[in-house]
């Protein structure tokens, strides 16, 4: 069939041939196509695997403090309240390690420089961190030692338990002086939280008047102050030059320094943003040793994922009711009943509140408050010295 001019119509041999040709070039690079986007996404996947592996071995699994407490389990306390998790961080002034030979010689042994006891509530509305005074007096029970002795039940200061047994043996001595089952644990040593300040781009705080420690390696100006890893390591350690000299000062100074790092965590997106995560998760990986069930980045992420939004006003820092020892003014002990009060709040799941001074009737509210807090008679509210990650360090 053809048109008046006797051109054909329909589409003759040769319109087949380049139609059919088409037809298999665009197949052709569809398939092309398909197989980049596959190897591209194959990549990408592997480079993820990669990364992930990467951090997940990272992590350094306690399973000699694991076996330790499982040969104990029957003299810990038991869960009161299912969901509540109770860690304790413990830094450690290990001189061991690539970094931290420059603190001091390495004597082969290693105590807690810094514990903290930290409560999550049930509903993860709220974190309670309640610093350990490492010249508490305590009983220390019997603990296995790094050479397979076991050593004898001693009152004696705090940290001397990590120095005896490691961390299993500090975990003991908190539950047996708390009553507060601890369900993991978190050893952090000098490198490792120097690694996670910088992964943040530093942490800022305000000196009212400038610094010069030799002891801690550490000279700042007066006023606003953007700390690195260096110079943060050398301010919540330093005790002659900064405060009144006493380890309560520096047990605060290092709480307000926590507030300010988990602002800013949050004022950065860190949680919600890859690009900022992966430095920080490299950097807190590195150095850390925890518990079996802590010891991958899904059992981290299984632990944090309910923090990130507790409000910073519901981030709380608070030391252990104490006072100077009766036998020695340089060591402190427990002040009784405001101490157990607080242990069995924690023990309950249930709130405590802070304050930078305690006003007298929140002291009085401290006397009457029982602990108990039964929903038919709940017990007031205590107070304690504190604060939140909300205040603002600079005053």
């Amino acid at each position: 069939m053809t048109d008046t001019a006797g051109k054909p119509l329909g589409p003759g041999p040769g319109a087949s041939a380049t139609g059919a040709g088409l037809l298999r070039r665009r197949r052709r690079w569809a398939k092309a196509t398909a197989l980049g986007a596959a190897v591209l996404v194959t990549a990408a996947a592997g480079t993820g695997w990669a990364l992930y592996a990467k951090l997940n071995a990272n992590i350094t699994a306690d399973d000699a403090a694991a076996r330790e407490l499982a040969r104990y389990e029957r003299e810990r306390p038991t869960e009161l309240v299912r969901g509540a998790q109770n860690i304790l961080l413990i830094g450690s002034d290990t001189r061991a390690g690539e970094g931290n030979s420059a603190y001091g010689p390495d004597l082969g042994s290693e105590r807690s420089d810094t514990t903290i006891l930290l409560h999550l509530a049930a509903n993860r509305r709220s974190a309670t961190a309640v610093s350990l005074p490492r010249d508490l007096m305590v009983d220390i029970p019997g603990c296995r030692q790094p050479d397979g002795s076991r050593s004898e039940p001693v009152l004696a200061m705090f940290n001397h338990a990590f120095q005896l047994g490691g961390s299993a043996c500090t975990i003991r001595t908190v539950e047996k002086l708390t009553g507060i089952r601890i369900d993991h644990h978190v050893v952090v040593d000098f490198r490792g939280f120097k690694e996670m300040v910088n992964a943040v781009d530093g942490v800022q705080v305000c000196l009212k008047e400038p610094v010069d420690d030799k002891a801690a390696m550490l000279k700042l100006p007066a006023g606003k102050v953007m700390l690195d890893g260096e110079q943060a390591l050398g301010f919540v350690r330093a005790r002659k030059s900064l405060g009144d000299g006493s380890d309560t000062e520096r047990m605060e100074r290092q709480q307000r320094f926590l507030g300010a790092l988990v602002n800013k965590v949050q004022s950065n997106d860190v949680l919600l943003n890859p690009v900022k995560l992966y430095p920080v998760l490299n950097a807190a990986t590195s150095s850390l040793t925890t518990d079996p069930e802590l010891a991958s980045l899904r059992g981290l992420y299984q632990l944090v994922r309910g923090l990130r939004d507790i409000p910073t006003e519901r981030v709380q820092f608070l030391t252990v009711p104490r006072e100077s020892y009766v036998y020695d003014a340089n060591r402190d002990q427990l002040v009784e009943p405001e101490a157990e009060k607080l242990f069995a709040r924690l023990r309950a799941d249930q709130p405590v509140a802070v304050a930078r001074e305690i006003p007298q009737e929140a002291a009085e509210t401290n006397g009457e408050a029982d602990g108990k807090g039964s929903p038919g008679d709940p017990s007031p509210t205590p107070t304690f010295r504190g604060n939140t990650a909300a205040e603002h360090t600079c005053e």
